[in-house]
């Protein structure tokens, strides 16, 4: 069964991390797919054939990059939770969980613990990283 969420730009040569062209803090590899769910507008947005970087620094207004564009959080639908560390931004996209719900409240990890082994989540399209967010949770929400 294929990958449905591999992108063509993905080859053995691509490097899974590289500095954003802003804050110069190391990016993680992000498919074009998941960028299109997150841009207000994706229909003004052409992919190119090239690597897409996220950038999770908390200081820096750069979302996703490439080597020759950058997008920024204004850009987006919605306050990435991880950059904002903001108590009402999400940090779980699956399932609507917010920073401030993950602290309050340990058992909704458990419940996404429990979904992600089911395979019940969608963390590659929904979540901005395109990464897991059970790393996103805080380390006291057991």
């Amino acid at each position: 069964m294929s990958d449905c969420c591999s992108s063509s730009y993905q080859s053995s040569e691509t490097k899974k991390k590289s500095p954003c062209p802003h804050c110069q803090n190391n990016g993680t590899l992000v498919s074009t797919t998941t960028i299109e769910h997150h841009l207000k507008q994706p229909w003004h947005w052409q992919a190119t054939n090239q690597a897409y970087y996220f950038c999770g620094d908390t200081d820096c207004e750069v979302v996703y990059f490439s080597n020759d564009s950058v997008i920024q959080q204004s850009e987006l639908r919605l306050k990435i939770g991880i950059k904002t560390q903001q108590a009402d931004d999400l940090i779980c996209y699956c399932y609507g969980v917010s920073l401030q719900q993950a602290k309050e409240k340990p058992e909704i990890k458990a419940f996404v613990v429990d979904k992600t082994k089911q395979n019940n989540c969608a963390c590659k399209m929904r979540n901005p990283s395109g990464q897991c967010c059970l790393k996103d949770f805080p380390k006291k929400a057991q």
